[in-house]
């Protein structure tokens, strides 16, 4: 079905912006109103649900290497109920991907091109996802390898330009309310570390898979630091006016100004959300079209692409009506909803299949 092959680094690299991509933005807001000042903290704590979701994915992967999540729940809990799993993890990855469409055209309009109708933005970048995942794995690798430096570079080049403006001051009192708000504010974060469960439609093709859990854990902390660095800039600069910010890196970003000529690095900010958002688009595509290739024994999953994709589309506009609803979701659902699905589920499955292969190491030492 799937015939290419990546390196344990083009892994990495995919899942890197999977995860930031969508993060950067609206996190350290929704994070600053339950830490406050000790927003920094909360994606520390909220990476051990990603450590524990890599971990957890990665011996599943052992267990049933050439296979994804969609074939091997058939053989934990049997036919009918892996089919029955299989479709809710398929469910879940259709409506994931429409809000993330949604909300990636959301803010396109409303930061930059106001008067462009939605529907072009979504459109286009579903037609540009649906060409790369119809490429294959090896494409999506490659293509995620190439646009890693436009990612990281405005990122790394806008913490310099910014130093000028940083309280430093502002991260302070540390720890005044205790670990509890900080603790609260680690629970939105940890519903984008669940999505490392995507791993699990890559591992089977890796060129030296016993790297897998090591690169994924790396991608763990890669992410962590990013989103430390992030709320900190963003807490150094708007101080105690984070949490009132819909985009804080949007309102920072404007703060840059050298000589009145290098300014206003609002075009930086868009280069890295386009892009991280065609990956992590790119990713959740891939991983929905393969496992439902698999979940319908199809032999290839190019001929559902462009079908998905206008599912996916038609999820995008019937899911969530504005704005404002998709930071509801991601604020009061996601967390949960992802926790439950790509952290437990896995979890429980791993559970179960380590049970079944004792029992039947124990009745063979029996005969």
């Amino acid at each position: 079905m799937e015939k290419g092959k990546i390196s344990f680094l083009q892994m990495a690299i995919m899942m890197y912006p999977t995860i930031v991509a969508t993060a950067i933005l609206g996190v350290p807001s929704i994070t600053a109103k339950y830490a406050k000042t000790d927003l920094w903290l909360s994606p520390i704590l909220a990476s051990f649900i990603g450590f524990v979701t890599v971990y957890a994915t990665y011996k599943l992967h052992k267990l049933y290497p050439e296979q994804t999540v969609i074939q091997f729940s058939e053989h934990i809990i049997g036919r009918f109920a892996g089919k029955v799993l299989g479709f809710i993890f398929l469910f879940f990855y259709i409506q994931i991907i429409g809000i993330i469409i949604r909300g990636y055209a959301e803010f396109i309009v409303n930061s930059f091109l106001v008067t462009t109708p939605i529907s072009v933005i979504m459109a286009s970048m579903v037609l540009l996802c649906a060409l790369t995942v119809h490429g294959g794995l090896e494409t999506m690798g490659r293509v995620a390898q190439m646009f890693f430096p436009v990612f990281i570079v405005p990122f790394l080049t806008s913490i310099i330009l910014l130093s000028s403006d940083m309280e430093f001051k502002n991260i302070l009192p540390i720890l005044g309310g205790g670990m509890v708000p900080s603790m609260k504010g680690a629970i939105v974060p940890s519903g984008w570390f669940t999505e490392f469960f995507l791993i699990i439609f890559l591992l089977p093709f890796l060129k030296d898979k016993q790297k897998g859990m090591k690169y994924g854990m790396i991608s763990v902390v890669a992410v962590m630091m990013t989103l430390v660095a992030v709320n900190l800039i963003v807490l150094f600069v708007l101080g105690p006016a984070t949490s009132s910010k819909e985009y804080p890196l949007m309102n920072v970003a404007r703060y840059v100004s050298i000589a009145e000529f290098f300014e206003h690095l609002e075009s930086a900010v868009m280069a890295v959300w386009i892009v991280g958002a065609f990956v992590k688009i790119s990713v959740f595509y891939y991983a929905t079209a393969l496992g439902t290739a698999q979940w319908l024994n199809l032999s290839d999953y190019r001929s559902i692409v462009w079908p998905l994709g206008i599912l996916m589309l038609e999820f995008g506009f019937w899911s969530l009506p504005n704005a404002m609803e998709t930071e509801r979701f991601d604020v009061e659902t996601f967390p949960l909803y992802g926790l439950l699905i790509q952290t437990i589920t896995p979890l429980f499955l791993l559970m179960i299949a380590i049970a079944r292969k004792r029992k039947r190491l124990g009745s063979k030492k029996n005969d």
